[in-house]
Formats: C-alpha cells, structure tokens, sequence
C-alpha cells in the first residue's frame, strides 16, 4: 500500500511540474474574483508583469474582489465589461456621482475617449431652475437643499439660459447618451473606447500579445505561442489517473475486507446507543404536549386512567399520549409508568417515547400503534370488519407470551404486570402485539418467590385468585399467568369470560364451558372457517386452561407457555379440571361461575 502511494505522489509532483511549465504567467490570477471581467493584452492587473500589459491599461482589484480603472487625475472607475474585439470597456462611477469626479479627468494623458462625448458647464444656483428654460440636466449628488446643481450644454448660447442667482462651478466632458442626449453624471454604466489597435491581430496557432521584455524605452509588443498540452503530459496524466483508479479499488478493497470483528464492535456499539435511546424517555413540558397533540385535536379514547390523544412529534413520526387524571393514585400509576417502562425495550412490549410532569399536569407519551387494542377485534360484534384469523390469533398469543416471559425474566428486575388483558393489549400495523398500561405494575428480583401486597391490583374477571385471598397461595409472577391464561380463553370465544357487572350468578362461565367440551372429546366449534383452525383452537383453549389453575403452583411458567404455544397442538394434554368444586351441568348449559367464600383484602383497586 505504501509503495502504491509514493507512486501516486511521484506522478502526482510530475505531472503538477509540467502543467505549470505549460503556463504564461500572464495568464495566471488574470481576473478579480471568480465573477470579474477576464484581463488580457492591452490590459494587465498590477500585480502582474509589466509586459502582460500596456501602459496606460493597469487595472486593480479590491478587497472585494471588484476590478477598477485608474485614470488620470484621480479618477476611479469601476469595470463592469471589457469587449476586447470593439475595443471597448463598460464602466461605472461606483459612487453614483460621475459629476464628481469629471472635474479631475483627464483622457487627453489616458489611452480612452469617450464613446458618445458632451461638454458641458456646471452651475450652483440659489434658487430652483427645474422650469426655467435654459438648464438641460440637475445633479441631485451634487446639490444641497437649497442649492441646486445643474449642467448646461456648452454649445447652448448664453443668452438663452437664465444665470440669475446662480454662479459657475467648473466645465468639463461627459459621456452622453446616444437616443436621448442626456449627461450620464449618475451611477450608469458607459462605454470608454481604445482607437489604437495595440498589437494588431495575432496569427492564429494560439499565440497571444505582449510587450517584448527589452531595455529599450520603445514600447514594442510581439506575439508568442503558448505551450499546449504536450505528448509528455498527455502520458503522464494517462499513467496518473490509471494508478489513482488502481489505488482508489485497493482503497475500497482494504476497507472493504477489514477486521470483521471491528465491523461487528461498531454494529454492536450502534445498536447499544440505539437501545440506550430508547431505554431513556425524554422529558416534556405541558406546552411541549399541547404542541404535539394539536391543542388535543385527534381523541383516542378516554377512561378511568385519563384521556389519550393522537399527537405527532415530527412528520413521519405519531404518539399516542395520555394524559392522567388529577385524581388519587394517579402519582402512584405514572411512577410505575416510568420507572417500568423507561428500563425495558421489547418487540411486544409498547415503548415509553417520554412523558411529562409540569407541576399538576402529568402525561406518558407512547410509541403510536394504528390498530389500537386487541379488545376491538375479539369482542365486536361487527365480525366481517373486525375478526382476526386463527393463524393470526396465534401468532399474537405467541407474542403476548414472549412479552410477559421478558417481563419475568428478560429484565434486571423481575415485573409484573398485574393487568394483562385484551384492552392493554395493542396492534401495530402488522397485528403485531405489544403490552401495555403499565401502572398497577411491580419490580421485585427474580430470587423473590412472593411479593407482597396491601390492596388487589388488577381487573375483575382477570384477576387470579391468590391476589384476592392467600388461601390459594402466595402471589407472584403466576398471577400474570393467570391473567393470561383468561386472556387466551377470550381469543378462543371471542366474548368475555364472564360480565362482572351481571348480578345473577346463573350465566355461563365460557372457561368451565370450554374445559367440559374437551374434556369429553367433542371439538370447539367457534368460528372455523379453514383447515387447520380446529386444532389451533384447541391448542388455545388447552394453553389457556393450563395458565388458569386455582394454585399458583399448577400453573406453567411463561416461558414453558411460549413452548407450549409454539409446538404442536396434537402433544399436548389437558391439565387438572380447574372447575373441580363446580356443581356439575350438562353441556349443552354449562355450569355456574365458581363460587366459595374468600378471605378478600378489604383494600380493592379496581381498574
């Protein structure tokens, strides 16, 4: 590699050495700035040689890059175009008063003339001659309030014009215009001309003029050819740009094939600061929410936690924002939203975006998900609109499982949820779901068999017996178990296991219903469109009935849950009649919902 590059520079110092011998060095820094007129023969920049120019046609440019005529006395004019073929050069009076200047102007000692030429004569007046007859232009830069300045034809008799009041000031020559016959003294452009014909017209071959380099005083001027690209050169820049080619594959080769392990550190490292993004939520203000949900524009839903709006935090990306209700235990709820979800970063788990405390207002800002809540698809009752396959029921209890399984064990900190249901259940815009409503949850380590508790965390209808009473054991990570295993059943029949706002205890239980089915061989006929849904069914039904045994200690870990739910449906067997104490009925009207006295916790949260 080192020798590729000392070859490149080689040719790259040679090549550079025989360009600049190509060159005239009067042909270098021939212009003021990128965007000034080109300077060649008659005409030279000062800082360039005597002989790239003739006397008489030094330019100069400014600290802004502006190019600039000197001509006698005193006069500075800028140059705004130089036509070389009509021997002329376009100037302007950069402070828009050529009045001004005129008075020191001397062409007779410069090589230019006027193109279009007036004399005239200036008078300072005392009084205003607009209407008077006799003055044929003011000079407003000149004048003062006042004072009036005007210019009069020298040509124009005396007697003609009214002098009262006014005295003479100097004459002079200014160019004219050619259609109106005005002095132009403001900050229009005029034309200079140069009559000599300098050098003449040079053969053609590429040869350029210039003043001979001789002691002679005679200004005598020659033409000379100036070197081409030549057949070196060409070589040379052929050689140069093969061996750049060259060096520019070995370049991308060598980076490319470099170590693989550094290519894996920086991937990990991306990934790490990617995930670490994640894992901190940032931090709102009130003003910042009300900018990010349109004044709360766009409702989602509302209910006894708050109200949740769509918001947008840039144009691509959309949130879902809650805003908690000023009520009791709602510190409580956002603490453990925070603190919980702010540490965890799962495929099927909803992720905290940021969230807000300013003073009483408090918010949680999610990732948005199009599909809302699971809830909408297994419980309505428009099923052509809204009803999910059972291939894609699966896929989603498989994925509802893989969440709680990294609760309880993915995590530094054992969670649990304590409010798995079909509402905090969300779908993206695949059904892919994601976990959510994290504001009953618990932190405990993984080593801690029992967690303890002073009031009932959950929803009724999912909540599992061992949080209601310590009759049927200590509560711990199998109550999301539980919970899940009455979710998976809600899949099964798409309706709710049981209405815990019906009074009568006479409504079928659809667990006991489902359990006595199988248990007598007969197949769950609900909803089977397609080959194969018979069997994921009774997988669902099966996985659901072992997750909700009344003891904590018949119930299957999540991750034996997640393996149950992956493998095939004909391996697995039905679990303990959870319903043992259930009065038996016959099938075609399924038992009651299991009743005994419990020794319930007097303090009940119900969400």
């Amino acid at each position: 590699m080192d020798r590729y590059l000392c070859l490149f520079l080689f040719l790259f110092v040679t090549l550079f050495v025989e360009m600049r011998g190509g060159r005239d060095e009067c042909m270098a820094s021939n212009r003021c700035g990128h965007q000034g007129p080109l300077i060649r023969f008659p005409f030279r920049l000062k800082h360039q040689p005597h002989h790239c120019g003739y006397p008489g046609f030094e330019l100069s440019c400014t600290e802004n890059n502006k190019t600039m005529l000197d001509l006698p006395v005193s006069v500075k004019l800028l140059v705004k175009k130089i036509a070389y073929k009509s021997r002329e050069i376009i100037v302007q009076d950069p402070d828009h008063c050529l009045a001004r200047q005129l008075r020191n102007l001397n062409l007779a000692a410069s090589p230019f003339q006027f193109k279009f030429e007036r004399d005239f004569t200036l008078f300072n007046c005392s009084s205003d001659k607009t209407e008077t007859y006799g003055f044929d232009q003011s000079i407003p830069c000149l004048s003062i309030p006042g004072n009036p300045v005007y210019a009069v034809y020298s040509s124009r008799s005396v007697q003609d014009t009214d002098l009262s009041s006014c005295r003479r000031l100097y004459k002079a020559s200014a160019p004219g215009n050619r259609d109106y016959g005005d002095f132009m003294f403001d900050g229009s452009a005029f034309s200079l001309k140069w009559s000599k014909s300098i050098c003449g017209s040079c053969p053609g071959g590429g040869k350029i003029c210039r003043l001979k380099k001789s002691n002679s005083t005679e200004q005598e001027t020659e033409c000379i050819k100036v070197k081409g690209v030549s057949k070196k050169i060409i070589v040379t820049g052929a050689i140069f740009g093969f061996f750049l080619l060259v060096l520019v594959i070995v370049m991308l080769y060598r980076v490319y094939s470099s170590d693989k392990v550094e290519r894996e550190n920086r991937v990990k490292v991306k990934k790490f600061l990617e995930d670490y993004e994640a894992l901190k939520p940032s931090r709102y203000s009130y003003v910042d929410v009300k900018r990010i949900t349109s004044q709360f524009k766009d409702k989602l839903g509302q209910g006894g936690y708050g109200t949740v709006y769509k918001g947008k935090l840039s144009d691509e990306v959309f949130v879902a924002v809650k805003i908690l209700n000023n009520s009791q235990g709602n510190g409580e709820e956002f603490i453990n939203e925070v603190a919980t979800m702010g540490t965890i970063h799962h495929v099927n788990i909803v992720r905290l975006v940021g969230f807000c405390a300013d003073r009483f207002k408090r918010a949680l800002i999610y990732e948005y998900l199009p599909n809302e809540s699971l809830e909408k698809f297994i419980f309505s009752r428009v099923v052509k609109n809204y009803s999910l396959s059972w291939k894609k029921l699966q896929e989603i209890a498989i994925g509802i499982a893989k969440g709680i399984e990294y609760l309880h064990q993915g995590c530094d900190q054992r969670i649990l949820h304590f409010d798995i249901k079909p509402h905090n259940i969300l779908l993206d815009h695949n059904f892919n779901p994601k976990i959510s409503d994290f504001g009953l949850a618990k932190l405990c380590s993984k080593e801690q068999s029992a967690v303890s508790m002073t009031i009932v965390r959950g929803t009724m209808g999912y909540i599992a017996p061992e949080v209601l009473s310590r009759n049927f054991g200590n509560v711990s990570y199998k109550s999301d178990v539980y919970s899940f295993g009455m979710l998976l059943l809600e899949m099964v029949g798409g309706r709710k296991n049981i209405d815990v706002s019906v009074e009568s205890t006479s409504q079928v239980y659809f667990p006991e219903w489902i359990y006595n089915h199988l248990d007598i061989g007969e197949e769950l006929h609900i909803r089977i469109e397609e080959e194969g849904d018979v069997e994921i069914a009774k997988k669902l039904a099966i996985v659901g009935l072992s997750c909700i045994q009344w003891c904590p200690v018949d119930r299957p870990s999540m991750k034996i849950v997640v393996q149950m739910l992956e493998g095939e449906g004909d391996k697995l067997t039905m679990p303990p009649n959870p319903f043992a104490s259930t009065i038996p009925t016959n099938l075609s009207k399924p038992g009651r919902v299991f009743q005994q006295e419990l020794a319930i916790i007097s303090e009940l949260e119900e969400k």
